[in-house]
């Protein structure tokens, strides 16, 4: 507040005498008016402190102590509603799973004790034999297998949220102080997968179902269908078959005597070993088996079965070749990936493994004379192996295939077995046996005029081509396939080999 010491009027008390101007309101006062003036102007200064402390002291409390209004308490039974929610759907879930689980172990239990009481029951009547033993076997096996996997019991997550979401609208935005705008804080969940779930829609009791393929219900003629005979665009009673990674097909020929290569879309094969009348010669062949390939060794080998040998080509002119088992009623050879020759000996009911330079062979299946038991043989044609080296053999005459696993002393029965016949459970002479990669069991069922897809531990397989269409296939021998598990069936009878492609 400046002054002066000019004679003017005083704003209060009207008089004459030496004002001092104020030029907060530009008026003159004398001294007496003038303190009274600074007095009131300090007290308002004084009440203007005072409410900026009690509203500092407002704001420090309100920071440490929210208010509890109505927002926040809806905001609080949003929270304690969707808890519960969550709760009461998490105990649903616990109550249907532990149900669900129960019902499972009762099922097993139910079958378990059925097996136990025909055990006892055969046990104290002393009859039974390999097959009943068999049978308990695979039972039991089967019963294991679904207590320790059972069928599957998920948790299916729905995307559609069953909590209501909540939002906080304001219309203050500190960023834009002079613009009135809307800023939403949302207060919710992230996305709860596990909705109010029931038994018949949420938890899914689901068999196990192993995946198959599929294959197109009518063949391609891809070699022969004209007739058998001795021409190049004919066959003459085909056994053994394998595809090469350009689909051409190799065809043991067996009554011409020869190798034949078929390739891709065309009319006539290429032979590519024997085919000079049936002998004994390096360029002969007599009735031949199967042929399979050796990569490792840049070669093809060949079950020379009137010959009793197995040869070994490393080319197709025939000019170099030689004799690597002799002195063998080979019915049929393959191979594993260490380059090892498996041969099944029709005579001695057994199959051995060749390694290279090897003289006589080691056992891995059979060996035990004729027989019906699970550690004999009786006429072993086609075999397969897998990748685990586990051995699987068309074993003929008893209408059987087996597996024998690397290094075991018996095999199981993994298809047939249940005598000659026609059901769905037999086979009748069975010959080319392969194995897909989800490990399902393809075999040639040659008496039965069709094709069986078995999976292990099953009682029953399944009729992929023919049986009840017996004018599609006519004696099946090879089986072979591509490298897209195209379906390939040396057609015996009808002297032609057929594609049967995968859907």
């Amino acid at each position: 507040m400046a002054t002066t010491n000019n004679k003017a009027q005083c704003f209060v008390c009207s008089k004459e005498k030496n004002t001092y101007n104020c030029k907060g309101c530009l008026n003159e006062f004398c001294f007496l008016h003038l303190t009274e003036h600074r007095q009131k102007i300090e007290t308002q200064l004084e009440k203007i402190i005072n409410d900026h402390d009690q509203f500092q002291q407002t704001i420090i409390k309100q920071k440490q102590n929210p208010p509890n209004s109505s927002l926040i308490q809806q905001i609080n039974q949003w929270e304690i509603n969707s808890i519960h929610q969550i709760q009461q759907t998490a105990e649903e879930c616990r109550k249907t799973l532990t149900k669900v689980t129960q019902k499972l172990i009762d099922g097993v239990e139910k079958k378990f004790i059925e097996l136990s009481q025909k055990l006892k029951e055969i046990r104290e009547e002393n009859e039974f034999n390999e097959i009943d033993l068999n049978h308990f076997q695979l039972k039991l096996t089967q019963i294991t297998k679904e207590f320790l996997q059972p069928a599957s019991i998920s948790i299916r997550q729905d995307s559609q949220e069953f909590i209501k979401k909540i939002s906080v609208i304001s219309s203050f935005d500190s960023s834009q102080p002079n613009h009135s705008s809307i800023s939403t804080a949302t207060i919710s969940k992230n996305p709860i997968t596990i909705n109010q779930i029931s038994t018949q829609s949420q938890i899914k009791l689901q068999q196990i179902q192993t995946k198959k393929n599929k294959f197109k219900k009518f063949a391609v003629t891809v070699a022969g269908g004209n007739g058998k005979g001795h021409k190049l665009n004919q066959l003459y009673y085909p056994w053994g078959i394998v595809t090469d990674t350009d689909k051409s097909v190799y065809i043991a020929d067996s009554d011409n005597h020869r190798i034949v290569r078929w390739k891709l879309n065309s009319n006539t094969g290429q032979i590519i070993a024997g085919g000079n009348e049936q002998g004994t010669q390096n360029n002969q062949l007599s009735c031949p088996t199967n042929i399979i390939f050796d990569k490792k060794n840049n070669s093809f080998i060949i079950s020379d079965y009137g010959n009793e040998r197995v040869i070994r080509y490393f080319d197709q002119n025939q000019t170099n070749q030689q004799i690597i088992i002799s002195n063998i009623d080979c019915g049929d050879l393959t191979i594993d990936k260490k380059g090892f020759i498996y041969v099944s000996d029709l005579e001695k009911n057994e199959v051995r493994r060749w390694k290279q330079g090897d003289k006589k062979g080691e056992l891995v299946a059979g060996g035990n004379g004729k027989g019906d038991h699970l550690n004999q043989l009786n006429t072993p044609t086609f075999i397969f192996v897998d990748e685990v080296d586990s051995l699987y053999i068309s074993d003929s005459e008893n209408h059987r295939v087996m597996k024998w696993k690397k290094d075991a002393k018996e095999g199981i029965i993994v298809a047939g077995g249940n005598g000659q016949g026609d059901s769905l459970k037999q086979l009748w002479s069975p010959r080319g046996v392969i194995v897909d990669h989800l490990g399902q069991i393809y075999v040639a069922d040659c008496g039965n005029h069709r094709l069986m897809r078995w999976c292990e531990g099953d009682e029953e397989g399944e009729i992929i081509v023919g049986g009840n269409q017996s004018n599609q296939l006519k004696g099946p021998i090879g089986l072979s396939f591509d490298n897209e598990e195209n379906l390939y069936v040396a057609d015996f009878g009808n002297h032609r080999i057929q594609k049967y492609e995968k859907i």
